[in-house]
This record gives structure tokens, C-alpha cells and sequence, in this order.
């Protein structure tokens, strides 16, 4: 069977105004997971990739290590949700004002999570964003594009939304359930596929043995 290696970006700039660049650490995240691929023997022959920076950092830094990953394929399909759409939509529809800043981690994805299993309930439905439905659908194009290509191998790099809409249409899971496997997303996580014409196997979700390690533990990072 084929097999597809599907990578959330490592850490982005949560809580600044431009979200979408990697930080230090979330450099040497993607740095670390590329040593790791190497040390492992292992050879990508198809690379895909989401449109947003922090895709392109990751892959930039994988391939620090990875010197022979071919170019990739750009799929907006692979984009994040707009969050910040979602939740203003969601604060519009309720008839509260609300911005939701970030100095409250815990208090964030508490609402995170309550807009996501609105948006997935087809409760909420901003005009200027996708419904659940579609966006699952278009991080199913990620399988597509790789069985399409006849690789044996091929990496994914994307975020955690569309990664675990992607494993769980896999699985035939809830939506809210695919919504709870995105808010335990971890920065630099891998999840394995392995497919077929005939299958699609779920191997892994969110590991990242280049960060449980002596020395490197701190590292592990969820935003």
C-alpha cells in the first residue's frame, strides 16, 4: 500500500497579529521532524501543500534535512478555517460584541470549540465562509491528488482542521468528533494513511516522536 504522511504546520505566531508565520521554535520544529525523516531512511516522491506561509515554512524547514523532497503541489483545500470569521459570525448571530483576542488561552478554545460544533451542527453559516461540509470536502482532494499520483510515498502539509477532517471522513467519525481531534492537534504532528485503490488505512493521528524526547519535550506545542 501506498502511504501518506499528512503534517500539521509546526508553531505559528498565536496571539500576534500576523498568525500565519512560523515562530523560532516552530522553525526548529519542522528542522527536527525533517532530521527525523532522514534518520528513518524515508523518501517522499510526491509533496502536497496548503497555500498558507506557515505550510511553506514547515516544508522549508523539513527539507533543511530532506534535500531531495520534489517540489509541491499547492491545494487551497488544505487551508485552515478562518477562525476569526467563524467566531465573529457566531458572536453576530447571538447578538453579543465580542473580539475574541488571545490573552486567554483557555478561555479561547473554549469558544473555539463551541463555534466549531456549531459551524459542524450547520447551525452556523457565515456567507463569507465555507460550510463544514465543503470543507471537509476539500481536504478529501488531499487523498485524491495522492492516489492520483502514483507515488508510494507523499508527504502532506497542511493545519489541523483540514488533517483531521480528512482522518476522520477516514474513520466515518462525527463531525464534532473531527472537530475534537482538531483542537488536540499538535504543532509538527504526523498522521499516517496508507491506501489503495481499493482501501484507505488510518495508521497514526498527531504523533511526533522528533519532540518526545530527552531535551525536547517543552516543545510540544498545540498553536
Amino acid at each position: 500500500m501506498a502511504e501518506l504522511y499528512l503534517v500539521r504546520h509546526a508553531q505559528a505566531a498565536f496571539g500576534t497579529e500576523d498568525y500565519d508565520r512560523l515562530t523560532e521554535l516552530g522553525h526548529r520544529q519542522s528542522r527536527w521532524l525533517g532530521e527525523y525523516f532522514i534518520e528513518r531512511g524515508m523518501a517522499f516522491d510526491h509533496v502536497i501543500t496548503g497555500t498558507l506561509r506557515r505550510h511553506r515554512e514547515t516544508l522549508q524547514g523539513i527539507a533543511q534535512a530532506c534535500t531531495a523532497i520534489p517540489d509541491a503541489q499547492p491545494l487551497p483545500g488544505l487551508n485552515e478555517y478562518r477562525a476569526e470569521a467563524l467566531v465573529a459570525a457566531y458572536a453576530e448571530a447571538r447578538g453579543v460584541a465580542y473580539a475574541p483576542g488571545h490573552s486567554d488561552r483557555r478561555a479561547h478554545f473554549r469558544l473555539l470549540r463551541e463555534v466549531l460544533y456549531a459551524w459542524a451542527d450547520g447551525l452556523l453559516a457565515p456567507a463569507d465562509h465555507l460550510p463544514f461540509a465543503e470543507f471537509v470536502a476539500g481536504a478529501r482532494i488531499a487523498l485524491d491528488a495522492a492516489q492520483a499520483s502514483g507515488a508510494g510515498c507523499v508527504l502532506v502539509v497542511s493545519s489541523g482542521g483540514p488533517i483531521s477532517a480528512l482522518v476522520g471522513s477516514v474513520l466515518g467519525v462525527a463531525r464534532r468528533t473531527m472537530v475534537d481531534l482538531n483542537l488536540q492537534a499538535r504543532n509538527s504532528g504526523i498522521s499516517e494513511l496508507r491506501f489503495n485503490e481499493r482501501a484507505v488505512r488510518c495508521v497514526s493521528f498527531n504523533t511526533v516522536p522528533h519532540l518526545d524526547l530527552p531535551g525536547r519535550r517543552d516543545a510540544i506545542t498545540y498553536s
